[in-house]
């Protein structure tokens, strides 16, 4: 039932995405493809709904192992048609299907495999026309203002696409082009947003405040297209983690850098894949450990941090310290007067293990009503559950640990759902709750160790280094401080 669950929704998420993002063309023909856009939706949603109900139906009367066969293969074959109707489109579906993929953790290998495509490089955009957004963007042929312009991509993404070139001082540098019309599409269909996130909370958030949380989306999704905002939050993280000992973020050029296109310094190393293919396992220990350090030191120390932690955005170098180049940084948070004062005190009576504490904090957030009548306990039991490994002296990340926890915060039919629906998550948290998932499913890929209570203490109580990596930072951070006096 599980796998049913779960296959459900990645199509109500699918579904969501296809509408909110969905079916950028380079070409925008305004209304006629918006309703087409829609119907697509409709005959997803709908092939989907009568296929769940024919396997509901016939699971009441099959065997358990029966009723796992079919489970599992309304499981693959949902993924299957998400992925064929959401494969090659442009824009915020990109973003949607990688919250997709975090959710797939539970299910068959076939069907995370059918989700995993929506995470690969889109068809790009014809050689001619990235030379003509490059020439309206910066006055002249890629040619002229570059020594070497290599015409085909070497990635297409969910907004734009990277070509490597080379600058006239001979610098090799990353382009990335925004695609013509995104912008004008992805607006247009976040304006129509609202009904179609009311369909998600109505599926997962029974009391969420959709208004709200689409205002937020929207907000953020166009600081998304705008790459002079990307390129100046880009330059912000890496003046911050200049000499750092294992964080590296590429230098902006911003010469060869506009509204629509943004160059930036060349990296090398490992992708995603390539580095869970090849890595040694004390290789993945200290990468898990590189990415969580990046994220909470963003969150708490600096109060900004990229709400995109997709696999994409990290490259691996081969260097004695294991350095990783963090890359894309179109969806930046920052927190106001406030935001970080209200959470914090949930956060530290969760890893306390204080269901009152938490219940409280959590109302005085705005997350609970005052009038719940809840109790402390299954509130605690609930909103705690992905902070179980901040609990322990020791934890290990799992991919079954993030599938099972993620169906127990969305399953609105299952043991908390009262709890659901009587929580509302303020929109300004939207964010990091995408990072607090997306963070977990990666170290579950990476099967990460560790102690990573003593480590997040770092960050939120100023606490000791707890491991040589945290030294490493420590003394990195001391040597900014006395330059900084100096």
């Amino acid at each position: 039932m599980r796998k049913l669950r779960l296959a459900a929704l990645v199509t109500s998420v699918g579904a969501a995405a296809v509408a909110t993002g969905a079916g950028v063309v380079l070409a925008d023909e305004g209304r006629r493809h918006q309703l087409e856009r829609q119907l697509r939706v409709w005959r997803l949603t709908t092939r989907r709904a009568l296929h769940y109900g024919t396997v509901w139906v016939r699971g009441r009367r099959a065997t358990a192992e029966e009723r796992a066969r079919l489970e599992e293969r309304f499981a693959i074959r949902t993924a299957e048609d998400v992925a064929e109707v959401l494969g090659g489109m442009k824009g915020a579906i990109m973003k949607a299907g990688q919250m997709v993929s975090f959710i797939a953790e539970g299910l068959p290998p076939e069907a995370q495999a059918a989700l995993a495509t929506l995470q690969a490089d889109v068809p790009p955009m014809a050689p001619s026309l990235a030379e003509k957004v490059v020439r309206d963007e910066l006055g002249a042929d890629p040619e002229k203002l570059f020594l070497d312009w290599s015409p085909e991509p070497v990635a297409a993404a969910s907004i734009g696409q990277v070509h490597r070139a080379v600058m006239p001082d001979g610098r090799i540098v990353a382009v990335k082009v925004q695609y013509p019309g995104v912008d004008r599409a992805i607006k247009g269909d976040l304006d129509n947003a609202e009904m179609l996130y009311g369909l998600f909370a109505s599926f997962a958030l029974k009391n969420m405040d959709v208004k709200a949380l689409v205002d937020e989306l929207r907000a953020r999704m166009a600081d998304e297209l705008d790459y002079r905002l990307e390129a100046r939050c880009q330059a912000e993280f890496a003046d911050r983690y200049r000499g750092h000992p294992f964080i590296h973020v590429p230098d902006v050029v911003p010469e060869r850098s506009s509204r629509r296109v943004i160059t930036s310094e060349w990296v090398d190393g490992r992708n995603w894949a390539a580095f869970l293919a090849t890595a040694t396992e004390p290789e993945k220990q200290r990468a898990g450990e590189i990415l969580f350090r990046f994220a909470e030191g963003s969150i708490w120390r600096h109060g900004v941090f990229n709400g995109d932690p997709h696999p994409g955005n990290y490259r691996f170098h081969d260097d004695h310290d294991g350095r990783i180049s963090f890359l894309d940084f179109g969806l930046v948070k920052r927190w106001t007067p406030g935001e970080l004062e209200s959470l914090s005190p949930i956060l530290d009576a969760m890893v306390d293990g204080d269901p009152e504490r938490t219940v409280a904090a959590t109302v005085a957030a705005g997350f609970l009503r005052p009038d719940h009548k809840l109790p402390a306990q299954r509130v605690y039991e609930y909103v705690s559950s992905p902070y179980v490994p901040y609990q322990h002296d020791e934890f290990t990340f799992t991919p079954e640990f993030v599938a099972e926890t993620i169906q127990r915060m969305l399953d609105i039919a299952g043991e908390y759902g009262d709890v659901i629906r009587s929580l509302n998550m303020p929109p300004s948290y939207v964010i990091l709750d995408r990072v607090v998932w997306g963070m977990s499913a990666l170290l579950g890929r990476l099967r990460a160790t560790g102690n990573w209570r003593d480590r997040l203490a770092e960050y939120r109580k100023g606490a000791p280094p707890s491991t040589e990596i945290g030294r490493m930072e420590a003394e990195w951070e001391e040597s900014v401080a006395v330059a900084s006096r100096g």
